[in-house]
């Protein structure tokens, strides 16, 4: 089969090679998809540009956003027959421990992450467990169906687990021409937040302006200032901040008196330069909201296929034009969501 790996660190033309290998066999408990779609995500960028948390071990097939056809079953699977049509929950736990028990699959000590501890789903198979799977939301196409599990997941948990927001509530999401922001923005203004979307350029801030109320150019204006104009200087209730270091002293001050701070990365580093007095004395709060569970999962599964969630693609490539995928996630010129065809 072909496959999209990587095998060292650097550019995408120099660290990923798309390669013939064998084709997985199932083992017990575990299905084979043909993979008919994958999107990308910052992990495949992590990837291949080397992650302060993770070793470099090579090769990487990455992915984690998959939809496909079951192709062939292991030992012991019932549920699943070839020829169905599947959406992958990315999260492969324990499932004995007090937090998998509990249904917070992420909580538990030894999860993995298909994509980057198991083999993802950049290939035209992947063997994943047949646990993992969920038929897809309503008549949702197979492209759709693969834009929406990690971003809309990790939104839902930031935004609404763990943020709480209410429909009288603001919310402030940075880099919501992202995957995830662009999720946590569409999340926001489902549930009736009046929604403030920061972004680069003013192509991106069209695009927004489809599903913010107000949408900030931080190049052009600290957008801590921008929200306090926007807002008479109140703030608002909910930032949503998957930057890291370069954003949080601004986030934090962007909030109002007892608001939340929302975080699910740390993409420009995990050392901000904080003002401790800055949270408590406004007794605002700062949460954390890595990937959501499996009841996440599924919640924003259903949304989407009723057409109450809808996924943001920029583009859909080939898996030979993968590269092209990661340069324009890398450098941010997407909306959304990238998303690979690797049978095309």
């Amino acid at each position: 089969m072909r496959a999209a790996q990587v095998t060292q660190l650097g550019s995408p033309e120099e660290a990923i090679s798309v390669v013939d290998v064998e084709t997985p066999e199932p083992g017990p408990g575990e299905v084979r998809l043909r993979v008919e779609a994958c999107a990308l995500n910052r992990l495949d960028v992590f990837a291949r540009l080397g992650h302060p948390d993770e070793a470099d071990i090579f090769p990487k097939r990455t992915g984690g956003d998959v939809a496909g056809t079951v192709d062939a079953v292991g030992d012991d699977v019932t549920d699943w027959a070839p020829g169905e049509s599947a959406v992958v929950y990315p999260i492969v736990s324990c499932g004995d421990c007090e937090y998998c028990l509990s249904g917070e699959q992420t909580m538990c000590a030894s999860y993995e992450i298909i994509g980057e501890d198991r083999p993802g789903g950049l290939a035209e198979f992947v063997v994943v467990p047949a646990e993992t799977l969920d038929p897809l939301p309503g008549d949702l196409d197979f492209v759709t169906a693969a834009a929406y599990p990690v971003a809309f997941t990790t939104a839902w948990r930031m935004i609404v687990t763990a943020g709480g927001l209410r429909p009288a509530e603001s919310a402030l999401v940075l880099g919501a021409s992202g995957g995830v922001g662009n999720a946590a923005a569409r999340i926001a203004a489902f549930l009736g937040a009046t929604v403030y979307a920061t972004t680069s350029t003013a192509e991106k801030a069209e695009a927004l302006s489809e599903i913010a109320d107000e949408v900030i150019d931080y190049t052009a204006v600290p957008f801590d200032e921008a929200v306090a104009d926007l807002t008479d200087a109140r703030g608002v209730d909910l930032v949503a901040d998957h930057v890291g270091q370069e954003t949080w002293q601004t986030s934090i001050d962007s909030l109002a008196t007892g608001g939340r701070m929302v975080i699910c990365g740390a993409t420009s580093g995990a050392t901000p330069d904080l003002d401790i007095r800055s949270v408590y004395q406004h007794h605002r709060q700062i949460l954390g909201a890595p990937m959501g569970n499996r009841t996440e999962f599924r919640t924003v599964g259903r949304l989407v296929g009723a057409g109450d969630l809808e996924p943001c693609v920029d583009r859909v490539l080939p898996l030979e034009r993968v590269f092209e995928g990661h340069r324009v996630l890398e450098t941010r010129d997407v909306v959304g969501k990238v998303v690979i065809r690797p049978g095309q």
